[in-house]
């Protein structure tokens, strides 16, 4: 099992990568939940680029939006459904820089060509930091339903969540958070040693 998921490049784990070509296909006979279930797993590996260029809320929405119309456009197009991910990464760089090209159309040209040459010189750091992020969501998905939501809430919401609201939420004795935190935390370093994180 850890030989299978050494290293992903973007790639997905052979369940997810499966999973994904279900709901491709699913997709393209007008499946509408199936669309959604597939931009819910990859809306923060697509919204994550334009964040990492330091768009506006507002402009990331946008770009986001911009990408999904891509896909859904090229869905039926799609060979390697393994490359998706890669794929939705490269769109949406394309974007980035498109985008940015349009808000600088003002600018001189020596300006435009400043910022794709930094661009391009950050992107292999935001590709790497991406595919970090991307093993880390993978890794959350693997965990049980309930020790993902109590991550979610301790690391990943923004403000974290209280102890007092998080067994609420979760039906739990405030005390016994500390616990199952910690147990939730080691099953998920396991499956990120098998991600080779």
């Amino acid at each position: 099992m850890g030989k299978t998921l050494q290293k992903p490049i973007l790639g997905a784990p052979p369940e997810i990568a499966a999973d994904d070509e279900r709901l491709v296909q699913q997709c393209c006979v007008g499946d509408q939940d199936a669309w959604n279930k597939l931009i819910d797993r990859y809306k923060g590996l697509i919204y994550s680029v334009p964040v990492k260029y330091r768009f506006s809320p507002e402009d990331a929405a946008d770009i986001f939006q911009s990408v999904c119309v891509e896909l859904f456009t090229h869905l039926s197009k799609l060979r390697k459904i393994e490359s998706l991910r890669s794929w939705l990464v490269t769109v949406a760089l394309h974007k980035c820089l498109h985008w940015k090209k349009q808000q600088r159309r003002q600018i001189e040209f020596d300006a435009m060509a400043q910022f794709t040459g930094e661009a391009m010189r950050v992107a292999a750091d935001v590709l790497s930091e991406i595919r970090r992020e991307q093993v880390v969501r993978d890794s959350l998905e693997r965990l049980s339903p309930r020790c993902a939501e109590l991550i979610n809430m301790l690391f990943f919401e923004q403000p974290p969540v209280p102890y007092t609201e998080v067994a609420k939420r979760l039906g739990l004795a405030t005390g016994s958070i500390g616990f199952i935190r910690s147990r939730c935390l080691r099953q998920l370093q396991k499956i990120l040693q098998d991600f080779d994180f």
